[in-house]
């Protein structure tokens, strides 16, 4: 049964937590806001990275990373774009099953017309009250299944990128809530390595 790990909006800050979790996936998807080359090469020594280019990469090494990619896992196809806003197809009349995101840092999964809309939210510098979070696909077959896990992190590695900086262009409000509550069932991930303390979102 394959593993994806997804992750995004790391802003050049590849937590601990974050890499136990993923360690042990067979792909990992980044959905941008990647903050420079090193994270790629981090999450390359841990399973082939299918990465895409965020409105904060810039740079030379940023150019290189494209805007939308396409992951193939057994018979799931997987269509992966930074900002969900600028998705520019049908993912129905075009065969994928999964949608993955980020941007927002707003971690959601949805089921639309059978297809799994995924945002792992942000797993980098805490933006507000925004959860610290990454997401998980698993395939079998032609179908597939995710979750959303709120990673417990150290208090060390908890420092925000200033709203308003160059760096951060915050679209979320301070006292935005839109992690729910009745979502987090408080347990670990059943596949991530039991050094990734982490609340999951139930299987979808």
């Amino acid at each position: 049964m394959p593993r994806v790990g997804v992750i995004s909006d790391t802003h050049g800050l590849l937590r601990p937590e974050a890499t136990a979790f993923l360690r042990g996936s067979d792909f990992i998807v980044h959905a941008g806001d990647i903050g420079g080359q090193n994270i790629l090469k981090e999450l390359g020594a841990l399973a082939p990275v299918t990465a895409v280019r965020g409105n904060n990469d810039k740079g030379p090494w940023a150019e290189a990373v494209s805007q939308t990619e396409v992951l193939q896992v057994g018979k799931v196809f997987i269509y992966v774009l930074h900002n969900l806003a600028e998705l520019d197809l049908d993912p129905v009349a075009a065969g994928f099953q999964v949608i993955v995101s980020g941007h927002s840092h707003q971690p959601s999964i949805e089921k639309r017309d059978g297809v799994l809309y995924v945002n792992p939210g942000s797993s980098g510098p805490r933006r507000f009250k925004l959860p610290i979070a990454v997401a998980e696909l698993q395939v079998v077959g032609d179908s597939v299944k995710a979750q959303v896990v709120e990673l417990e992190v150290s208090s060390a590695n908890t420092s925000a990128i200033p709203c308003g900086s160059a760096r951060n262009r915050c679209t979320t409000p301070p006292d935005s809530k839109r992690w729910p509550a009745e979502s987090r069932i408080g347990r670990s991930s059943e596949s991530a390595p039991p050094e990734a303390r982490a609340r999951g979102v139930a299987w979808i």
